[in-house]
């Protein structure tokens, strides 16, 4: 695929005019196909990180985006009294921003699509939902804090997000963290990307909030993405005596600084880790070092929601992708899936596929009992986001291998704990 900078895209933008509006009168698109018995098809593009440093956020993506184009084959998409397919497609951002905003321009400029789905961390979703923004197609996002997703945009008019926000995720660490004994002194590890950067944000970030707390937080900086090399950054967490570790590392940065701090002597009490500890794979590389880390709980199969589109209950939605993947669930999936639940919601709600504002307007008034929990885009905490529950967990040894275990429900009793939060392993 030609690439297509982000100067380049809104130029071309300008001197075609708004997508919006030349839609209706488009060709098919390559590869269109309509399912039998439907009258039209929707074209949706979705974009999340496959491959490169953040691929354990995206394994689920191709399962999710056949799984509903299968599901829509056999239930049409009623828009505007008119059975319609759908076709998926699907784009590899290779966890690369550049990459993101190039296959989202090829998206709305050569397939036009209807709608694009994006998710997985700020690196995908920004540049994605500024395309959308850009090029007048509605967009919706997830598995992205709302603040550095919404940092620096205002009046957004296309793009919306479902997700959690830091102020969920300090609760969170800090309700697990209250549960282990600790002299209340966290290090910080947090990368130079978008994700590190909002955390460290002293005035939007989990900071002021910890401090709130009686915690008192060691910054050693940011570190480069690609790190390998974590000497410094262990000593000055050493010489702090820090009990607790937190921050937001991507999956094989964190494993390098981990494994180093075991063999430098670095031990805390309780490690908390948003992004690195997403796959189970990602932690059983750890070998024991990964015994008892804790994340962020976005989704599992134990949450007590069902999906709006299928019917099919969390741990049923788990148990499907096993079955067709051979593959354990991991977090991601749950959001994808909500993903198109928010998409065929909007979609069935206009009058024709053609109306990209009558979508993205169908968006921001959305009530909907999701998979992921109940999404509500007209009440904030900002416009064009929608919060989703957020709960604490760890990672345990089980039958067939390691196992994310809820174990801290602050603020949600309705989600259940399979265990009590426990304290890292002595060296």
């Amino acid at each position: 695929m030609r690439r297509l900078d982000r100067r380049r895209f809104l130029r071309t933008v300008a001197a075609t005019g708004a997508v919006a509006a030349a839609g209706a009168c488009a060709p098919a698109p390559r590869g269109a196909a309509a399912a039998p018995g439907a009258t039209g098809t929707v074209r949706i593009g979705f974009v999340s990180p496959e491959t490169g440093a953040l691929a354990a956020f995206g394994e689920t993506d191709q399962y999710v985006a056949a799984a509903f184009e299968e599901h829509v084959a056999r239930h049409p998409l009623q828009i505007g009294g008119r059975a319609h397919g759908v076709e998926v497609l699907k784009r590899d951002s290779q966890s690369d921003p550049d990459r993101a905003a190039d296959v989202a321009a090829d998206l709305i400029l050569n397939d036009r699509v209807h709608l694009v789905l994006v998710s997985s961390t700020p690196d995908t979703t920004d540049p994605v939902s500024d395309q959308c923004e850009a090029a007048g197609v509605p967009c919706v996002a997830t598995a992205t804090a709302w603040q550095p997703w919404s940092s620096g945009r205002s009046g957004l008019a296309w793009s919306y997000l479902f997700s959690w926000g830091l102020d969920d995720v300090e609760a969170v660490y800090a309700a697990m963290w209250d549960q282990v004994a600790t002299n209340r002194t966290a290090g910080a590890l947090w990368p130079d990307d978008p994700d590190g950067l909002a955390w460290a944000n002293p005035d939007t970030g989990v900071l002021a909030g910890l401090a709130a707390r009686g915690y008192s937080v060691v910054d050693p900086g940011n570190h480069a993405a690609g790190t390998q090399e974590f000497s410094t950054l262990i000593a000055a967490l050493r010489a702090a005596d820090a009990d607790v570790l937190f921050g937001v590392p991507a999956p094989a940065d964190f494993a390098a600084f981990w494994r180093q701090a075991a063999d430098q002597g670095y031990r805390p009490r309780i490690a908390t880790l948003g992004k690195a500890l997403v796959s189970p794979a990602d932690v059983e590389a750890l070998g024991p070092l990964g015994a008892n880390l804790a994340t962020e709980v976005w989704w599992s199969p134990a949450h007590p929601f069902t999906s709006s589109l299928t019917g099919q209950s969390a741990a049923a939605l788990a148990e499907a992708y096993t079955a067709a993947t051979g593959r354990r669930w991991s977090q991601p999936l749950g959001p994808a899936h909500a993903l198109f639940e928010v998409a065929a919601a909007a979609l069935s709600a206009v009058g024709a596929v053609e109306d990209r504002r009558g979508i993205a307007d169908a968006i921001g008034r959305l009530r909907l009992d999701t998979v992921v929990g109940p999404l509500d885009f007209t009440a904030g905490p900002v416009p064009n986001v929608a919060t989703t529950p957020l709960v604490g967990g760890q990672w345990r040894a089980g039958p067939a291998g390691v196992e994310l275990v809820v174990v801290s429900n602050t603020g949600h009793p309705e989600i259940p704990v399979a265990g009590a939060v426990e304290p890292l392993p002595p060296a």
